[in-house]
């Protein structure tokens, strides 16, 4: 029988998915995350071009805990469909976070025990 190590995650961490046609939108969204949490070397790459004629997705995981900043609308060339997925109170706190930033839209949610996944539509306010 052959077992894989998995990684322990935090249960302050959550993990953003983003899709989309522009990575400046992608690093536009993940600047606002980075100016409220901080961060593990994996997130600290800059969102590279996507191939052509390939969905692009790039991902993120953020340390959500302690006090969040208010922040201004951030604008968006383009809508972006993300993804955020860890404990229940962090992913909430994280989506809150999103909206001062940008409109947001609840476009599906499954909960378990102990995790959260919401996707959302992210578009310019």
């Amino acid at each position: 029988m052959f077992t894989m190590a998995i990684p322990e995650r935090s249960a302050a961490q959550v993990v953003v998915a983003l899709s989309g046609h522009s990575k400046e939108d992608a690093d536009a969204v993940f600047g606002v995350l980075h100016a409220c949490y901080p961060s593990g070397p994996a997130t600290d790459a800059q969102p590279r071009e996507e191939a052509e004629g390939h969905p692009t997705v790039w991902s993120a995981t953020f340390e959500v805990s302690g006090a969040r900043q208010e922040l201004a609308p951030t604008p968006l060339g383009a809508p972006l469909t993300a993804d955020l997925q860890g404990g229940p109170r962090e992913v909430e706190q994280l989506r809150d976070v999103l909206a001062t930033a940008f409109a947001v839209r609840d476009e599906g949610r499954a909960a378990g025990d102990q995790e959260r996944e919401l996707h959302l539509r992210l578009e310019s306010r």
